[in-house]
């Protein structure tokens, strides 16, 4: 008796588990980028392209550490006339200081939108050094729910 009730709770949270999973579309989907672009350098788990967002906004994946300065990078969220809504910060979850990919985390909070309107997240590579030709970027193209 003891070792049906024992499997039973097993079967639940097994269950749970998978349901949260297929659920949790922010952490399953990875952003729609071509080869010929940077996903060599950098892959956006969330948002996902043309998503629908609000604020907090969460920003994850992961990137190589080569984009990182003392562990971040800037973000900024821009609207479709490219006027700036939020700017922030990601950083990373684990050792940046190599040549491999390196998760990330981060979030934006924001309230001066339209919502139903285009806008676009730009995930930026550190350029501590300011010169134009260190300058990388990534856009994200988003829709303001």
């Amino acid at each position: 008796m003891k070792k049906i009730i024992f499997l039973i709770i097993i079967l639940i949270v097994v269950l749970s588990f998978a349901y949260y999973l297929l659920n949790n579309s922010d952490a399953t989907n990875i952003v729609d980028i071509k080869p010929d672009e940077k996903s060599d350098l950098i892959v956006v788990a969330s948002p996902i392209k043309d998503s629908e967002i609000s604020s907090p906004l969460r920003i994850a994946g992961r990137a190589r550490g080569t984009g990182f300065f003392e562990g971040s990078f800037p973000v900024e969220l821009v609207d479709q006339y490219r006027n700036t809504i939020a700017v922030g910060f990601v950083t990373s979850q684990g050792e940046w200081m190599t040549e491999e990919f390196v998760p990330f985390l981060g979030s934006l909070q924001f309230n001066n939108y339209i919502k139903g309107t285009k806008g676009t997240l730009i995930l930026k590579k550190a350029n501590p050094s300011d010169l134009q030709e260190n300058d990388d970027s990534i856009e994200i193209p988003v829709i303001f729910r």
